[in-house]
């Protein structure tokens, strides 16, 4: 018996579908749903936001997109935070900003939940990585944890009081121990 093999879903096809909620990516020719952010996730992702925002807004820096997709390098995917350097936001030729990106993010962050796999997200930043984008972060709320993900793929584990990287150009200090202390609301 014969098995007719399914044709692959190219980026174009699944530009084409209507949106889910949550969102999915598109990877690796694959489709992956986003789990529905809980507590913790939605804390740190607005906390985050915020504390990009206090520096680089008003300066004109740089800006934080929340749950934005990001289409780029034959993937479409949504970042949990998606930072860009001002001068990088796509516009319309009068100045206002564009529905789609369809370039890569200048920082990429990723939060992962709880029944989310490390490989498949870690995955998305790794395809940053390759296509332009300059740092990525794995954060895990689990064990308290942070990646960063490098130009050429290098990743390291940052800690408890580690001073996380930044993207350069931010004035900016941030520790493991001050992301993981959003989550405590005494």
């Amino acid at each position: 018996m014969t098995i007719a093999s399914q044709p692959q879903l190219t980026l174009d096809d699944f530009l084409k579908l209507p949106e889910t909620e949550p969102a999915s990516d598109f990877i690796n020719k694959e489709i992956i749903q986003k789990p529905m952010p809980q507590g913790e996730h939605s804390r740190i992702q607005a906390k985050f936001c915020n504390f990009i925002n206090d520096v680089t807004e008003s300066q004109k820096i740089a800006y934080p997109f929340p749950e934005l997709r990001c289409t780029f390098g034959g993937a479409s995917i949504v970042p949990d935070v998606s930072v860009f350097r001002w001068d990088r936001i796509p516009k319309t030729p009068s100045g206002r900003i564009v529905n789609r990106f369809e370039i890569h993010p200048d920082w990429a962050i990723e939060i992962l939940s709880p029944d989310q796999r490390l490989k498949k997200v870690l995955s998305k930043l790794l395809h940053c990585s390759r296509n332009g984008t300059e740092l990525g972060w794995l954060i895990n709320p689990e064990d308290e944890s942070v990646m960063g993900v490098f130009p050429g793929q290098r990743v390291e584990l940052y800690e408890s009081a580690d001073k996380l990287p930044i993207l350069e150009g931010i004035e900016l200090e941030l520790t493991v121990e001050q992301v993981f202390g959003w989550l405590s609301l005494t």
